[in-house]
């Protein structure tokens, strides 16, 4: 018999409502007012500091220069992500392969260019041409189709997209990999008692299950691309460092130029942020992440609202 049900005979007793007290978080409102007082003595200093030179800052933030090395840095980041994406695939099937040769291959490549620095193998690319002045096509031990002087070949464009794009691979090939082998094996069967070729069950089956887990990284290895390829000034191709390099060697400004980079360099990345974000949001409907994140609201609003029973 419950409390608010009474004997027979007797009047029913009224429950007393219940009082819910809000739980105190003391030490969020002590975090967060020294979060803000850093904040405000961290902006105040920025804002107030005339050795930053705000107005030189705005006077170079659309300069030719800087734009022009913007559009390289944007174009190196967009081939570069092209080639480790389609390398990183070819690179993750193969590893993933029976035949242990071409895993083997596989492995080794990967082995080799996530093994090396990154700058190490852009002056590698530069200077090829030092190893092999010419560069060719033919029968080995045989005649010779076709050849190219290597300095020709390979210019400082095409080094640093050869180094950005090859280095990226390999990396690519783990993520790939990794999305591939969390759908699980029951796909693979089910696709080969249907009798769809490997080739078929990759590309109807395997990948677009995968991607939900290729997508979120894929994006981080992209943000870092659009950063990495500063790199390049390493070999003197024309990017936004070398631009604001070139621009501050010559009028000594250097602390304002290298601010207008970084500010161009943080606007990029929050665009391309944004980009990630409503990608992984496409992939992820009709999961149940994507329910959770429908659903965040409410449980953030319960949180708020929590507290104690007395």
């Amino acid at each position: 018999m419950s409390s608010s049900e009474a004997p027979p005979g007797e009047a029913p007793i009224e429950a007393e409502p219940i009082q819910a007290v809000p739980v105190r978080h003391y030490g969020r409102w002590v975090a967060g007012v020294v979060i803000l007082f850093l904040a405000f003595i961290v902006v105040r200093s920025v804002i107030t500091n005339d050795a930053l030179q705000w107005p030189v800052v705005g006077d170079y933030l659309f300069d030719d220069r800087v734009l022009r090395g913007l559009q390289n840095t944007l174009i190196l980041t967009v081939i570069s992500m092209l080639i480790g994406i389609v390398g990183g695939i070819l690179l993750a099937v193969m590893r993933l392969s029976p035949n242990p040769l071409t895993s083997g291959a596989a492995a080794i490549y990967i082995w080799l260019f996530r093994g090396t620095p990154l700058i190490t193998q852009l002056v590698i690319w530069n200077f090829l041409a030092l190893a092999y002045p010419r560069l060719g096509l033919g029968i080995p031990f045989g005649p010779e189709f076709v050849s190219w002087d290597t300095n020709q070949l390979i210019t400082q464009f095409t080094a640093s997209l050869l180094g950005l794009g090859l280095n990226e691979a390999a990396y690519m090939a783990e993520i790939v990999r990794g999305g591939i082998q969390s759908v699980d094996s029951g796909q693979l069967e089910a696709a080969s008692a249907l009798g769809m070729s490997r080739t078929k069950t990759l590309r109807r089956i395997i990948l677009p299950q995968a991607m939900r887990v290729i997508i979120p990284p894929t994006g981080n290895e992209t943000i870092s691309m659009l950063k990495t390829t500063s790199l390049v000034v390493a070999i003197g191709y024309f990017e936004l460092m070398v631009a604001v390099q070139t621009i501050y060697s010559q009028n000594y400004k250097t602390v304002p130029l290298l601010i207008t980079a970084a500010a161009w360099y943080l606007f990029m990345t929050s665009v391309l942020t944004l980009v990630q974000i409503q990608i992984e949001k496409r992939f992820a409907r009709g999961t149940s992440r994507d329910v959770v994140q429908r659903q965040g609201w409410a449980s953030r609003m319960f949180s708020r609202g929590g507290g104690n029973v007395t």
